[in-house]
């Protein structure tokens, strides 16, 4: 017997159903500010591994083709999806990714998308460790040091990354965050200037400072190539590349005037600007590379390369800055569930946890090189649970607790649904099986 608002049906832009507030809609950001912190989470360090998914069967440039098809059609079922989850808490009044499920699914199942939060945001941060690994090691090159990419890291978490992590107030770093996109930004404007300018074509100004498995490979598998089983590794890829699902509800709420017009408007629009930033680094990284892509695409451009040296800085310091964030996120979801307390969480528990994830997370970052498996591989599981899945089952849930009043255009959307729960259920078992077969 939950209360639902049965009015918070719009999904089309249909003027004539009744615009409604979800929960108690005091959200107090406005559009822009929403628009560029919805873009900021859906556009991560993910991005960089996506030129290695199109490498996954493709090495000539016509590849990008269909792969920038795959990145808009899997963009907008995302999107969609992300835009249901903010429509739950509308008809619900949920205020999280778990209490959604509580109130439409039931408090007894609620551990399994709260564990699936925390697994997923653990990927994120070991993610995070082993591009800042990578990175500081290309970095100090830069600066005449050979450090080894094991050096590196070990030597970041301990000076740098453990006391951030151990900051008990993190709104500090939250304009560092503006940083990350920029960043990103920059690199796709650096990766779209050495493309088209031939430095690392044969023959060309820097193609003799990289290493040899990772100068250009440019063969004839082209658009065609997407029709072969190794596409399923750039599709799983991209369920980890838009994974921002579990903050949905999050970003509902805080809309200023949430009517569902605009939180579709707001969806749509953040949805689509990353599909277009996501589609420029790919493209333009695979296109340069080919089938050389590596996992994480700046390690393919030579260290003495200056604009791209400017491209490391960027991404290193918007990551460092970020990494506490996320840490958190996945440290308090652990203590949630172990059904800690928020009173019983002192700061020498909260100590001893972050020791142990952050000690956890290093030592998988160091025998792990390999990014573009960790995004195929979480994607494959975690992200498309959180993206596809758990959403259709919540939905299906809510509109069968609505009974009578359910309309028949929702009971018709509860099959969309569905069959979107059911492609990331297939896409997941074919790319979790590409993925292992890859190690």
């Amino acid at each position: 017997s939950v209360a639902f608002h049965k009015d918070a049906r719009v999904w089309g832009g249909d003027a004539t159903v009744k615009e409604v507030r979800g929960g108690d809609g005091g959200g107090t950001s406005t559009m822009t500010s929403h628009l560029f912190n919805m873009v900021k989470a859906i556009v991560g360090v993910g991005v960089l591994s996506l030129p290695a998914g199109i490498a996954a069967f493709g090495d000539a440039p016509s590849a990008a083709v269909p792969a920038a098809i795959l990145i808009a059609s899997i963009g907008s079922i995302a999107a969609y999806n992300f835009s249901l989850l903010g429509r739950l808490c509308a008809m619900t009044g949920a205020s999280s990714y778990k209490s959604a499920w509580e109130k439409t699914v039931g408090a007894s199942t609620a551990w399994i998308p709260g564990s699936s939060c925390v697994i997923k945001t653990f990927f994120a941060i070991l993610a995070y460790s082993m591009v800042l690994g990578d990175t500081f090691s290309a970095l100090f090159e830069t600066f005449g040091f050979s450090v080894s990419r094991e050096k590196a890291l070990v030597g970041l978490t301990l000076t740098v990354l453990l006391p951030l992590c151990k900051l008990k107030d993190l709104s500090s770093l939250a304009p560092f965050s503006l940083v990350g996109i920029a960043g990103m930004l920059y690199t796709a404007l650096a990766m779209a200037v050495r493309f088209f300018d031939g430095s690392y074509a044969e023959g060309g100004k820097l193609a003799a400072d990289v290493a040899e498995s990772l100068r250009p490979a440019i063969g004839t598998k082209g658009a065609s190539a997407v029709f072969s089983s190794n596409a399923f590794i750039l599709i799983c890829m991209l369920s980890t590349a838009y994974m921002a699902h579990f903050n949905a509800p999050k970003f509902y709420l805080e809309l200023e005037n949430n009517t569902i017009a605009r939180w579709n408007t707001c969806v749509a629009t953040s949805f689509s600007i990353s599909i277009l930033f996501f589609i420029g680094i790919a493209a333009m990284g695979f296109s340069t590379f080919g089938g050389a892509s590596n996992g994480l695409i700046l390690n393919n451009y030579s260290t003495k390369d200056s604009i791209m040296g400017f491209s490391r800085v960027a991404v290193a310091f918007a990551l460092v800055f970020t990494y506490p964030l996320a840490f958190v996120g996945c440290r308090d979801g652990t203590l949630e569930m172990m059904q800690v307390p928020k009173e019983e969480r002192t700061d020498a528990k909260l100590n001893n946890l972050t020791y142990i994830i952050l000690a956890s997370v290093t030592a998988v970052a160091l025998k792990i090189t390999d990014l573009s498996f960790i995004m195929s591989f979480g994607g494959a599981t975690l992200g498309n649970a959180l993206i596809y899945v758990y959403p259709a089952i919540m939905f299906r849930s809510a509109v069968k607790n609505l009974g009578d009043d359910a309309t028949a255009a929702q009971k018709l959307e509860v099959k969309l649904a569905m069959a979107f729960a059911a492609l990331g259920i297939g896409m997941g078992a074919i790319g979790t099986k590409m993925a292992l077969s890859k190690l």
